[in-house]
């Protein structure tokens, strides 16, 4: 059975791939971190947030009951979700690390942001899941929001918003739980992390 929760994001988005951008060192310190997952069940599914700062504290966590057509526009609502979230607790100019355990949906955030700073990058149509196009263009205007944002792909099993989206009636008691205090500061350059902050294999 998998352990949830026992890592910090930043430990799971360093230790994960990011579909079409290269993971330098500057990477590893994102300013905050926020992992989502959506799920399709019958009668109805769920969403699940998790939000970290760089440093490994928790500054919110959401368990939301949800109906939903299919597993695919389950995991878009969730990080349009999350993406909300996020934005209404930090600073505009943060670097945030996305964790998702959809391969496809990572790949789309990923050539958005480069979309967004690279105005010449390669045009290509992203394939939306149908039902998805409202959450497609919150998520677009979040990317455009931050002063940069990448998605890591991580194994469900990994991501601790996982369970929060499969059983969200279990992990009701997460939506009372009280917020931390919404970051007020801006953000300067963060240099890179030394390998001890790393793992021992590494």
């Amino acid at each position: 059975m998998a352990v949830y929760g026992r890592q910090p994001l930043r430990n799971l988005f360093d230790d994960s791939p990011t579909p079409h951008i290269a993971h330098p060192p500057r990477t590893h310190h994102r300013h905050y971190y926020v992992a989502t997952d959506g799920s399709f069940q019958q009668p109805g599914g769920g969403l699940g947030v998790v939000i970290e700062t760089g440093e490994g504290e928790r500054l919110d966590r959401l368990a939301v009951p949800d109906r939903v057509p299919d597993n695919n526009v389950a995991e878009y609502r969730a990080l349009h979700l999350g993406l909300d979230v996020l934005a209404a607790r930090v600073p505009a100019d943060a670097r945030v690390g996305v964790l998702v355990d959809h391969d496809e949906l990572a790949a789309n955030v990923n050539t958005a942001t480069l979309r967004a700073r690279q105005p010449d990058w390669p045009r290509r149509r992203p394939s939306i899941p149908e039902g998805s196009a409202h959450h497609w263009r919150g998520i677009r205007a979040r990317i455009r929001g931050f002063e940069e944002l990448r998605a890591a792909r991580i194994e469900s099993g990994q991501n601790p918003a996982h369970p929060l989206a499969n059983t969200p009636g279990r992990y009701r008691h997460v939506n009372d739980e009280p917020a931390a205090a919404r970051p007020t500061e801006t953000h300067g350059e963060v240099p890179p992390p030394s390998r001890a902050d790393r793992h021992a294999s590494d």
